[in-house]
């Protein structure tokens, strides 16, 4: 008689276990997902200087334009020294000289010009121009050819020579090429025959002028 009774017990203790154990997983708090770090914005890239790279070297007889920039350095009066582009009437301004033309000189007369200016108001100074960037010996192109837009031309490069480097689509019409040269209120109109000076040698008097804008119909 015990022995049914015992099962019995044991079966009801058994079902309370269970019903409890469900009740606990039931009740167990779900851990949600931790949030995915936020990613900051890369930082800006800092602008280049494209005169940090230091002094161009460059030919003594170069002669210095509108939209140079100069690296003007006087011995022992960092006051009086810095970097100072070449504004478009061709002139920069110093302390204690004030304006003083730039355009039109070598690096090394402008120097000299500097140097007697100073004098009035600085005992024997040393003064050392050189050129940062060389921005004034442009051309531009536009129309029919590969790479359109400004080319830095070196001296004695011609006009045969610019329109190679920039090359011609096979839509060019090489024998009426034309330059525009001078203020925009005022311009003249060189024309250029491409296909004569490939064929005959023939420049027919162009040479090219810091400024001027090549037109490839």
């Amino acid at each position: 008689m015990n022995s049914p009774r015992c099962t019995l017990f044991s079966i009801c203790i058994l079902s309370a276990l269970g019903s409890c154990l469900a009740q606990q997983v039931g009740t167990k708090p779900v851990l949600s997902a931790a949030p995915a770090p936020t990613s900051l914005p890369a930082p800006p890239s800092p602008a280049i200087d494209p005169t940090a790279s230091g002094p161009l070297n460059i030919s003594p007889n170069y002669v210095i334009g509108a939209d140079d920039t100069l690296d003007i350095e006087v011995w022992k009066e960092p006051q009086l020294s810095g970097k100072l582009p070449v504004r478009p009437d061709g002139k920069i301004s110093l302390p204690l000289i004030n304006d003083i033309q730039a355009a039109g000189f070598t690096p090394m007369q402008l120097a000299t010009d500097i140097t007697t200016r100073l004098s009035k108001f600085v005992t024997d100074p040393i003064v050392e121009v050189s050129l940062l960037l060389s921005q004034s010996k442009r051309v531009f192109f536009v129309g029919e050819v590969g790479r359109p837009g400004q080319m830095e031309i070196t001296p004695g490069m011609t006009i045969l020579q610019a329109i190679a480097s920039a090359g011609l689509t096979p839509y060019a019409n090489k024998k009426h090429i034309y330059i525009l040269r001078g203020d925009p209120t005022h311009q003249k109109k060189v024309m250029f025959d491409y296909t004569k000076a490939v064929k005959k040698g023939d420049m027919q008097g162009v040479t090219l002028i810091p400024g001027d804008t090549i037109v490839v119909p």
